[in-house]
């Protein structure tokens, strides 16, 4: 059959339609288009990459040169200071210093009980006295007097508390007993020897000393609560009933109660005297 030729007509002996072979090779191959792309791209990244290092490097270099800088004026002004010897950066170690905070306790604990303690509380030689406050104003005060309470009376043995909120005239004397202004709480005296805060009773508890130290005081029984103060230790005071002021009959006038203290209670007479 004959095709259409160049000049509009037939000519016989070729495929039908060539003319759309034709326009097929004018375009270039796309694989090869995207292979050269994809390769410019990566060149292009290569070179930025290299200029990034080159910059980071520079950075760097500028940094060092200014910590060098810093550390020859450090150096400059702790000239003076003798630098840390080996046996000083031992001390400074944690296990050392536990340690020596230890032999630190250790040694308060026995010397508050040599007979050469120069702070005595007079006439309670056969008790254990504590002073403490009831109050939660400070936290970790009011946690370390009711630790000590509870450890105390965890070995049954009968404790004078004395709780310098309920009587301001035991803050007074454990003021003039340490000589202190501002004194730390609780305070405890044994056989009328000063031996501490709730440090050293932790102390002594933790290691098992304080159970030797509370050998010879009378034993309560488990449960003892006093039934008059409910373990208190106060309570209202019978004369003026709790209100601080009696009726003189002689003078006709009302009179401050010189049995109570300052919140009308006086000493439990079963349990705290």
């Amino acid at each position: 059959m004959a095709e259409l030729g160049n000049n509009g007509g037939f000519s016989p002996g070729k495929p039908k339609f060539a003319f759309f072979n034709r326009s097929l090779t004018i375009h270039s191959n796309p694989m090869e288009s995207f292979q050269k792309s994809h390769l410019q791209s990566t060149l292009d990244r290569t070179v930025s990459m290299n200029k990034f290092h080159n910059s980071m490097e520079s950075v760097w270099s500028v940094g060092s040169s200014i910590k060098g800088k810093v550390n020859k004026l450090r150096n400059l002004f702790e000239s003076g200071k003798s630098p840390k010897g080996p046996e000083e950066s031992q001390l400074q170690s944690p296990s050392m210093l536990k340690s020596m905070k230890s032999f630190a306790c250790d040694y308060r604990v026995s010397s508050a009980f040599s007979n050469t303690s120069s702070i005595q509380l007079a006439g309670t030689e056969d008790r254990i006295v504590v002073y403490f406050t009831s109050l939660r104003g400070i936290r970790r005060t009011f946690e370390d007097c009711y630790a000590v309470r509870m450890i105390l009376r965890g070995f049954r043995v009968w404790v004078d508390e004395r709780d310098i909120s309920m009587d301001s005239a035991y803050k007074k004397e454990l003021q003039s007993l340490l000589s202190e202004k501002n004194v730390s709480l609780p305070q405890i005296f044994i056989r009328g020897k000063y031996v501490g805060g709730a440090e050293v009773i932790k102390h002594l508890f933790e290691v098992g000393d304080l159970a030797k130290i509370l050998e010879g005081f009378p034993k309560q029984k488990p449960g003892f609560a006093c039934e008059s103060c409910g373990d208190v230790r106060f309570i209202p005071c019978m004369n003026c009933s709790g209100s601080r002021k009696i009726f003189d009959e002689d003078e006709g006038i009302q009179k401050r109660c010189m049995e109570c203290n300052e919140n009308g209670l006086i000493r439990c007479p079963d349990c705290a005297s």
